[in-house]
């Protein structure tokens, strides 16, 4: 998104999706005040730094990573106790934002900078970032990147906010060691001021080989677009997520399925009411419904809990809140803040955000 709106802005699923399934998947979220021994809860991980991890990686219960200002990369292999620091030397150099990263294991990532112009580049490692390779740099000033998502372990797609009145779409079918533009017949027009918000990683997510989402905000509507073909063409749907200011609309999708989708957002700016920022669709996004009870307040990022049946989790800056009817309620669940959550396929659920944030979902 622009820059006025910069401040504010892993879906490699199919390449972790033959982790075994737990016995007892599950976990207990009673709503403060209620028993519960075995509740699950945040458990904060120290990480020595006090970047802001936008992007997030949950690759299992001990392995993750995290992508965030300054040009910094963490990432920990044994459930958060210790951390290594595993930043591009040039990320950091030119105090790159790094907003989104995908992993697809505990060694093969891609991170995504954000920005105008050259300041959007995508980094590739294939040895746990003891090295990184720039896998694409932007050259078109009209262009600012804010979210990448994998389809599986070879094919996956980045968004910029529109040019020449349209989304663009970059595609990788090699891993994300080279990319390309695809073409923007099938994409629709963009509303005047609308755009993506580099909020979490989460403005651009897909499910299963072929599915992917796109989030929008900051014209009069908020909308979702959809592809059923990788990213070729597109149909567009109108979310109930309140828009119409540059400062609001949808910040992060999660899809369980191709079917069963979230939306969370509102407006980020502290202070300002978020009624009404969260949505559900049960069609793969072709309609949306609001929330009976939507979370109290802007919420930046959501992600179902695995092999639940209508588990999610949505974060922001003011606390995480948590359904267990598919997205129909909302219930405070902590009071932390947090601008990105990622669930594993073993049920090892991330939050990561400002300070140098970052906790793991824990059983006390």
């Amino acid at each position: 998104m622009s820059a006025a709106i910069l401040a504010v802005g892993v879906t490699a699923g199919a390449a972790r999706a033959d982790a075994p399934v737990p016995a007892a998947a599950d976990p207990s979220f009673p709503a403060p005040g209620e028993a519960g021994s075995r509740a699950a809860t945040w458990a904060p991980k120290e990480t020595g730094t006090t970047s802001r991890f936008r992007g997030l990686a949950a690759v299992s219960r001990t392995a993750a990573w995290v992508a965030g200002s300054g040009g910094t990369i963490l990432r920990t292999r044994d459930g958060g106790r210790t951390w290594q620091d595993v930043s591009p030397p040039a990320a950091v150099a030119e105090r790159l934002e790094l907003r989104d990263i995908e992993a697809f294991d505990e060694r093969r990532a891609v991170a995504l900078s954000i920005g105008e112009g050259e300041a959007s580049r995508v980094l590739r490692t294939e040895d746990g970032g003891a090295t990184w390779t720039e896998a694409f740099r932007n050259t078109d000033p009209r262009a600012f990147y804010d979210c990448l998502t994998f389809f599986d372990a070879r094919h996956g797609l980045a968004m910029s906010d529109p040019v020449d009145g349209r989304f663009r779409i970059l595609s990788t079918s090699d891993g994300g060691r080279s990319w390309r533009v695809l073409p923007s017949g099938g994409m629709p027009e963009a509303l005047p001021g609308e755009a993506g918000f580099a909020a979490s990683g989460q403005c651009l997510v897909s499910a299963g080989p072929r599915d992917v989402w796109l989030a929008t905000g900051g014209a009069a509507t908020a909308r979702v677009l959809h592809s059923a073909d990788r990213g070729l063409t597109w149909r567009v749907a109108e979310s109930t997520v309140p828009a119409g200011d540059p400062a609001r609309g949808v910040f992060a999708l999660a899809f369980k399925d191709r079917t069963r989708g979230l939306a969370v957002g509102g407006d980020y700016r502290s202070g300002q009411a978020s009624p009404q920022a969260a949505a559900v669709s049960t069609d793969g996004g072709r309609s949306w419904r609001r929330a009976a009870t939507p979370p109290p307040a802007y919420r930046s990022g959501a992600a179902w809990y695995p092999y639940s049946r209508a588990t999610a989790l949505a974060v922001g800056p003011t606390g995480t809140d948590v359904t267990t009817d598919g997205g129909r309620t909302w219930r405070p669940f902590d009071a932390g803040s947090y601008d990105t959550v990622d669930c594993a396929a073993d049920t090892g659920c991330w939050a990561a955000g400002e300070k140098g944030r970052v906790a793991r979902l824990e059983r006390r």
